[in-house]
């Protein structure tokens, strides 16, 4: 691997709204630098960087990834960050690695929530941005009110006059082609380089120190069976050199004696080990196991550090906590709280946003939403634990002696047909409309403020109004005093009197109390969750009930059983419907709902108190 001159590096970040495209401007990017042979298996995948099994499934960019690609004399390191706000402490660590972004902008829908709280991160920290508007193949594209919108985003957001300059490119990401004016004819051929061009051009070089001592910020950790931790950041000043004697200046500024073992660059989807890097580089560093992200690695001789990482507070945490009910133990291999906590303990390393503390036997953790901890739980379960969660509840903070819970601006799209339904849910969840408007597209997109309190439970309830039509989008809007309590709308639900295995003849007598969450055949235990009542209390069933025969008649004689298709609910369906009262169990193969107290009685005089 050659070594670069500073000059000659670009350290660039890819920001967008979710499904605007980002990840496929980067796998282009990666295919057109020529940085896979023509008969690599890459060459014919796509979303490269989203690697995991979660980024797949969900179709969405979930922890931030570095890579490389040599364009003529020019080393680019590429940065692809998540869309979504949940995983904004991903955003705002690696952001700290680039000196310019590419913003990604779909030619339709325009700037969307996290478009706008991207790009807010990026020109807060000074980063010189690039727009590329994406998808201009599209029948209803948009181009002239997108650059507008776009335009205006710009104005609300700039730091500085110098940010409102931004050249614009003209894209079709999932084709590989790019223009730097709005074609006539976007089936005509083309490819990325005014891309490689702008990157070369409008993103400066780092602006870093190349004489001077070695000085890097750990923006990001990884891990190998092998080798241990990777400390993976920019280097500030000086060069880095595999076998060389470092300090690793703690939070606290403390300084602890290291060395560097070995020293790796990016190319492609792979790390390259080499001897030495230049300062602006992006490597990863072996050999300083205690460190962790926001320190700093430093010279031995002159050990300064650099500021340390800041991110958002998280605005939502949930108990988590061992499995305790009549099955337990079955189906996980992690089950203990000491093995739940040291999972956590080696979570926090990472993930920069989560926040845990002990409760009980427990432990309750904190993050940036539903999707951020949800994301946690089904990693979790993945790995083999077996544990229960508890609601969402919101986090507050003390502000000049007041009680504040955090607020989020939502932006829904919905059919016209539903618009009444919508705001009627939202009126009673106490939420301010800021704006509407309809669309090209026939739906209207309305915009609210609304607490994050308010927001627990929301997106399944709007899903089932709108016959899951919906588009929801939120970004954080700051804090408000806290509220009045919120009414649960949620009706009461429907519990096992006992426990043993579900039968057709039970569910049929049960389908007319409400939805059911279980099919023949479940092994249940009484206090389990088995549906949705029809009405607002709690309601006792039998669905483990046997027909009993008798001489007169035969179960062959009474005909087949016809049972309604139960409702198989997702993680998040689950975490969204469970009230203050009751518990996720969540395994490696199942997940069950379930109340706190299992005990009939248990649970009204629990209710009294």
């Amino acid at each position: 691997m050659r070594t670069m001159d500073a000059q000659k590096i670009r350290n660039v970040a890819i920001i967008a709204h979710v499904d605007d495209g980002k990840s496929t401007l980067v796998d282009g990017l990666l295919k057109q630098s020529n940085t896979f042979r023509d008969n690599q298996a890459e060459m014919a995948q796509t979303l490269l960087m989203d690697s995991g099994d979660q980024e797949s499934e969900r179709g969405i960019t979930i922890t931030a990834k570095q890579t490389s690609v040599y364009y003529g004399d020019y080393k680019i390191n590429i940065i692809d960050t998540p869309g979504h706000a949940d995983f904004s402490g991903e955003v705002e660590r690696t952001l700290n690695m680039a000196d310019g972004v590419i913003l990604v902008v779909d030619a339709q829908e325009g700037p969307m929530p996290q478009t706008k709280f991207v790009l807010s991160k990026a020109l807060e920290l000074g980063l010189k941005p690039v727009v590329v508007v994406n998808k201009i193949d599209k029948p209803a594209r948009r181009i002239t009110e997108v650059n507008d919108e776009v335009a205006d985003l710009f104005l609300e957001l700039a730091v500085e006059d110098s940010q409102l300059l931004y050249p614009t490119y003209y894209a079709i990401a999932r084709d590989g082609k790019a223009w730097p004016e709005m074609p006539e004819n976007p089936e005509a051929t083309a490819d990325f380089t005014p891309i490689f061009n702008a990157i070369i051009n409008d993103i400066p070089a780092p602006d870093v120190k190349s004489e001077g001592d070695f000085q890097l910020l750990i923006t990001s950790l990884s891990y190998d069976n092998f080798l241990g931790k990777y400390a993976i950041g920019r280097i500030s000043r000086g060069n880095a050199k595999a076998g060389d004697q470092v300090a690793l200046i703690k939070r606290d500024g403390s300084v602890k004696n290291a060395k560097i073992d070995k020293l790796f660059a990016y190319r492609g989807l792979q790390r390259e080990e080499i001897k030495e890097a230049p300062a602006g580089d992006i490597v990863a560093i072996t050999g300083v196991s205690e460190a962790e992200i926001g320190e700093t690695i430093a010279s031995k001789e002159n050990p300064e550090a650099l500021p340390t990482i800041e991110v958002e507070k998280p605005t939502l945490s949930m108990y988590l906590g061992p499995n305790t009910s009549p099955m337990k133990g079955r189906e996980g291999e992690f089950t203990t709280s000491r093995q739940i906590g040291d999972r956590l303990k080696r979570e926090l390393e990472t993930n920069v946003s989560l926040q845990v503390k002990d409760e009980g036997i427990g432990f309750i953790i904190s993050g940036r939403g539903e999707l951020h901890l949800s994301v946690l739980i089904e990693t979790l379960r993945r790995e083999g634990f077996e544990f229960e969660v508890g609601r969402p509840q919101v986090v507050t903070i003390i502000e000049d002696g007041v009680e504040k819970e955090p607020v989020e601006e939502l932006i829904i799209e919905v059919g016209q047909e539903f618009v009444g339904a919508v705001s009627q849910e939202m009126g009673t969840r106490r939420a301010e409309m800021r704006g509407q408007e309809n669309l090209p597209t026939g739906a209207a997109r309305m915009t609210y403020i609304i607490t994050t309190r308010a927001m627990i439970g929301l997106r399944n309830m709007m899903l089932t109004a709108t016959k899951g039509t919906i588009i929801m989008n939120s970004l954080p809007h700051g804090y408000q005093p806290l509220g009045q309590k919120i009414q649960s709308t949620r009706n009461g639900a429907l519990i096992a009197f006992e426990k043993g295995t579900t039968t057709p003849y039970a569910l049929v007598n049960a389908e007319s109390r409400g939805d059911l969450y279980v099919g023949p055949g479940v092994e249940v235990y009484a206090g389990m969750v088995v549906g949705l009542n029809n009405r607002q209390e709690d309601l006792e069933i039998n669905v483990v009930k046997e027909k009993h025969l008798t001489n007169m008649r035969s179960k062959s004689s009474d005909g087949t059983v016809q049972l309604t298709p139960f409702t198989d609910l997702s993680l998040e369906q689950c975490i969204d419907f469970i009230n203050d009262d009751e518990l996720l169990e969540v395994t490696p193969k199942s997940l069950r709902l379930r109340k706190r107290y299992l005990e009939s009685n248990e649970r009204k005089r629990m209710a009294k108190k």
